[in-house]
Parts: C-alpha cells; sequence; structure tokens
C-alpha cells in the first residue's frame, strides 16, 4: 500500500479485493471496521481499517467461518491480545506471538487425543 493515511471505498475495495456491498456490509457486521466518516458521508479507511478487512475475509472465505463464527474468533483474538500485553492488530507483532503459537498447539493435541 501507499503511504497514505487514508483510502477511499474504492481503493480499500481495490487492497481487498472485495466488492465495496460486502464491505459496507462487514461494517454493520463487525465493530473491527469503523472507517472514518466525513461530512459529506463518505467513508475513508485507515490501513488498520483494510488490515482488518483483509483477517475477515481470511477467516470468511479460506478458513469457511460463517460471519457469526468470524466475528467470534475476532473477538478471542483480541482477548487474547489484551490478556497477553501483545500490540493491538494492525501493529506490529512481538515476541508474544508464541502465546497463540501455544493455544493452538494445545487444542490440537486435544483433537488428535480425541480421535
Amino acid at each position: 500500500m501507499a503511504e497514505k493515511t487514508y483510502f477511499t471505498m474504492r481503493e480499500a475495495a481495490r487492497h481487498a479485493q472485495l466488492p465495496e456491498y460486502t464491505i459496507r456490509y462487514w461494517e454493520q457486521k463487525f465493530r473491527l471496521v469503523r472507517p472514518l466518516r466525513l461530512a459529506s458521508g463518505h467513508r475513508r479507511y485507515t490501513r488498520a481499517d483494510i488490515d482488518a478487512l483483509l483477517e475477515i475475509k481470511d477467516l470468511v472465505f479460506v478458513k469457511g467461518y460463517s460471519l457469526d463464527g468470524a466475528r467470534k474468533a475476532l473477538a478471542a483474538k483480541r482477548r487474547l491480545v489484551k490478556a497477553s500485553g501483545k500490540p493491538a492488530p494492525g501493529r506490529p507483532a512481538g515476541p508474544g506471538k508464541s502465546i497463540l503459537l501455544d493455544e493452538i498447539k494445545k487444542e490440537l493435541r486435544l483433537l488428535i487425543k480425541e480421535l
């Protein structure tokens, strides 16, 4: 992405490779995407908004989550971020990345034991 601070709807849709109507719908469903509204009503998206769109897109289209499931997964991730003291999404992650990996490993071990 360019060195811009704010992006128009068209630019955000191009970066996320999503239709504009999908982005508008996801704004209603996910509090993570909250663009700045100009007095004229036009939206201006930040890099964090676009990163959130890409994360939602990955959960829904690649991993097969429903919108409700994606919302819950993002909420759980935010809780982990707050609990571990890691930076918020859209900011560089530090060494606390292993906490999430440890949780995933534990879940996988439990699933394997159940099989």
